[in-house]
């Protein structure tokens, strides 16, 4: 139930955020998208919870979530493949769009970045096989697929008006997947309880900004999904 309970107030917040918007850019907000955006970060946590933790896991005798991130990519490849959303406009292309070389430049810095942070706090002990897979496959799939996705996707069409940012149009939509991002990282509830970790928002928040970027700039998900990879998985290698 605590799993449930923070979901909830986790999709309430963004209701709050997406009701405050509506009242911003109400010429271009359709409430409809709004709540398709609400429902699928439901069905996501969801998925990616096994029932928040009312599934038996099919692999026991591992040490990560194997079942719900399969779980949830199985759930968002599905709401890709429908009319309304579509694959390519999810993202899922290998076409890097016109002007991609700016967009291979922060890649490369972004990760670059992460490999000298991995480097800088290593302890000399590579984590074990099954961690390094997770951490070089999973978050990235799962999560970019998801809230670079499918979800921004949603908001995008909730909130139509964007700027330019760098050449990249960023909208309210975008700013709001990078704030969820953010809390479903820092945000639990436990006992009867809410925490909130304002670090651990900033540190995957502001780095979703990044990741936003990356998948406005070249219209794909294959940069975000890579540069995902490398911030979880460089770490797991020294």
């Amino acid at each position: 139930m605590d799993e449930l309970i923070r979901t909830l107030i986790e999709t309430g917040l963004l209701a709050g955020l997406g009701l405050l918007g509506a009242l911003i850019f109400r010429s271009g907000f359709r409430w409809r998208w709004l709540v398709a955006a609400l429902l699928l970060n439901l069905v996501y946590q969801a998925l990616l919870t096994r029932g928040f933790w009312t599934l038996p896991d099919p692999f026991p005798q591992a040490d990560w979530n194997w079942a719900g991130k399969l779980a949830a990519i199985a759930g968002t490849l599905i709401v890709m493949s429908l009319p309304a959303f579509g694959r390519k406009r999810c993202g899922m292309t290998l076409d890097q769009g016109p002007r991609w070389g700016e967009a291979l430049v922060m890649f490369v810095a972004l990760g670059g970045l992460f490999f000298w942070l991995a480097l800088s706090g290593a302890d000399g002990k590579p984590d074990d096989l099954e961690t390094i897979a997770f951490q070089w496959t999973m978050p990235g799939l799962d999560e970019e697929f998801f809230y670079r996705g499918t979800l921004l996707l949603a908001l995008n069409e909730a909130f139509r008006p964007k700027i330019s940012i760098l050449a990249a149009p960023i909208g309210y939509g975008g700013v709001l997947t990078c704030l969820l991002f953010g809390l479903t990282h820092a945000l639990s509830y436990k006992a009867g309880g809410v925490d909130f970790d304002l670090m651990t928002f900033a540190m995957t928040g502001l780095p979703a900004f990044l990741l936003l970027w990356l998948r406005e700039r070249t219209g794909s998900l294959v940069m975000p999904v890579i540069g995902h990879n490398i911030a979880n998985g460089a770490s797991t290698l020294f």
